[in-house]
């Protein structure tokens, strides 16, 4: 798995889940009390291996089956530079990975394709190819292939997210300057020789190991084309290529990856010949899983209760760097400045009503009953993953309706006609639209039973246009395209945080991701303080996040529902497969990934 150098958005099934049967409606279309469902014992998820188990002799080469679990098509904008969900970076991960090797503390070494320098002031940062490092159509990568990357990114015509978001990339001496057309190249950026590149920052950089950009375009092929086009442009959606392991042979749009062993690769041909990767809806993937249709799959987490003792396959799991959220949204996106605009006239402006509304959302129950610990409470917007920066102390918001209640009496929120809703503070109706992600046949009763909590404390929540909405409809009508839907007033939704503790690139005032449209001055020193010089020294870097994470829980734009695990399901067949962080990258490295026998064992 390559390094995650920026956030990605992730879909209905891994925001809330997969809610189990238990969870019958009533009358009125809403969820039955949690209180009536016995709590299934947790599961210990010390138990589960990070490497899958098999001492079979493997076959040569061979055709292994990979599922993008998933109720809706991939997008197809495969690139780095460009991509913004987790699908489209899965299609990703097998064909092109980062220049640089990670440690168990995902920081950088220099047993990647590229080794690394940082000087002894910290605002020169050397990057140095390996001379074996070859794109998979046989080209060298180059130095020029790095500083071209950036000049895309700062390119005034990139659309997408990954310059803004990146305070990193930001302090580049020159850059800025670039990016307004007022130099032709990056003064900070240095070619040495073919191989070598220097880049000068600014300032020092606290998260520069974790946080530097990490990938490269290949500049003979994308040199032709205007900035404006790349994005849809063969070299992205039908033709892409990489330094990975494996390398494209055939896309079915949203629907299918072929993938033949890269000769090219820089560490070896793998000793797989082929991977095969389908979209596989999360309704049936236990069946196909079984059938050996399957290898390997992300393993609906809720699924598992019913699916604890699989014949034909294993299961690994991880912690995920990942935390589910419901959002308020407080303005939209000011597209001519490039920055957040609040709104104070929004019905969810007024932060007793966020915070009432997030301390009825009875999150404990379904997170334990109906994940059986593998979904587990999140307390703050920074999760444990992160050991050093996540603070427990924090006791967030925790189910609390007659609190929610009181918020809401003191805030000026009473139900005036006596129809079970309050009224705002001026006496007008409110009614607020909740916008939720399609996922399974249980997503409706997610988004209905978080419904009924608010209605539980008179607070009247429907959803957005009477449905739920599939994953890429539902971004771009939150905002990320930068066109906010007015008529949006909730959403939930859900990110992989990549290994970079910092929140900047989704909460500063000028990142398009800050979906909530939330602008808060002490928000922005605190991010600055959490990237400037003095942020070296960890524990300085530690108190600016610790004032973070409890400012986001006062003001409450958003506010985290889950935690989570990650499962793996692994057929009997593979080896070699493994989730454990190694010298080479942060996940497994599928070129040593093998298959024992021609064809997946299946249960019967």
């Amino acid at each position: 798995m390559k390094k995650k150098h920026g956030f990605t958005l992730l879909t209905f099934m891994l925001v809330i889940g997969l809610l189990l049967g238990a969870c019958s409606s009533d009358k009125t279309g809403g969820p039955s009390k949690p209180g009536n469902t016995k709590a299934p014992k947790k599961v210990d998820t010390s138990k589960f291996p990070l490497a899958v188990k098999n001492d079979k002799d493997a076959v040569e080469g061979g055709t292994l089956n990979y599922a993008l679990v998933s109720d809706t098509p991939f997008k197809g904008t495969l690139s780095a530079t460009f991509s913004q969900g987790a699908p489209d970076a899965k299609v990703e991960s097998f064909f092109d990975e980062s220049l640089f090797s990670y440690n168990n503390d995902y920081e950088i070494t220099n047993d990647g394709a590229a080794t690394w320098e940082l000087s002894d002031d910290k605002k020169q940062f050397t990057i140095k190819i390996k001379d074996n490092v070859n794109w998979s159509d046989g080209k060298p990568v180059t130095a020029d292939d790095i500083i071209f990357t950036y000049e895309v990114l700062a390119s005034k015509d990139y659309k997408g997210q990954r310059y803004a978001e990146n305070p990193i990339t930001l302090d580049i001496k020159g850059i800025d300057d670039f990016h307004k057309g007022k130099a032709k190249t990056i003064s900070g950026l240095k070619k040495i020789d073919d191989k070598t590149v220097e880049i000068s920052f600014n300032h020092v950089n606290p998260g520069i190991l974790t946080g530097i950009w990490s990938t490269a375009m290949p500049k003979h092929i994308f040199k032709d084309i205007p900035v404006a086009k790349m994005e849809a442009s063969d070299a992205v959606r039908k033709n892409p290529i990489g330094f990975g392991p494996f390398k494209i042979t055939k896309i079915v749009k949203g629907e299918s990856v072929e993938y033949t062993a890269n000769e090219n690769y820089w560490q070896g041909k793998p000793k797989l010949d082929k991977i095969i990767l389908k979209v596989i809806n999360p309704k049936v993937i236990t069946k196909a899983l079984q059938n050996g249709d399957v290898d390997i799959a992300d393993y609906p987490t809720s699924q598992y209760k019913d699916n604890q003792n699989p014949k034909n396959y294993q299961y690994l799991a991880t912690m995920d760097h990942y935390y589910s959220y419901i959002g308020f949204k407080l303005g939209h996106w000011d597209s001519k400045n490039d920055k957040v605009a609040m709104d104070p006239s929004l019905q969810v402006a007024n932060k007793s009503l966020r915070q009432a509304m997030a301390y009825a959302l009875d999150t404990k129950t379904v997170n334990e009953r109906f994940y059986q610990g593998l979904r587990f409470d999140a307390n703050t917007l920074i999760p444990p993953f992160f050991k050093r920066y996540h603070d427990d102390s924090i006791k967030g918001y925790t189910y609390d309706p007659a609190k929610a209640k009181k918020l809401l009496d003191d805030a000026g929120y009473k139900d005036v006609d006596n129809d079970g809703y309050r009224e705002d503070p001026d006496g007008k109706p409110l009614v607020l639209n909740f916008a939720s992600m399609s996922g399974s046949d249980v997503a409706e009763p997610i988004a209905n039973y978080y419904i009924q909590n608010w209605k539980d404390i008179g607070i009247h929540v429907q959803l957005l246009d009477g449905r739920l909405h599939e994953f890429n409809s539902f971004y771009d009508r939150v905002g990320l395209e930068g066109k906010d839907d007015p008529k949006i007033n909730i959403y939930a939704g859900a990110w992989d945080t990549g290994s970079d503790p910092d929140p900047t690139g989704l909460y500063a005032n000028n990142v398009i991701f800050n979906f909530a449209r939330w602008e808060n001055s002490e928000n922005e020193k605190l991010l600055k303080e959490g990237n400037s010089e003095q942020a070296v020294d960890p524990q300085y870097r530690k108190e600016a996040y610790n004032k973070w994470q409890q400012l986001m829980v006062d003001e409450v734009p958003v506010f985290p529902t889950a935690y989570a695990y990650g499962l793996t399901a692994v057929n009997n067949r593979v080896k070699g497969f493994t989730l454990e962080p190694n010298k080479y990258s942060t996940g497994y490295v599928w070129k040593d990934v093998q298959v024992t026998a021609d064809k997946a064992e299946a249960a019967n």
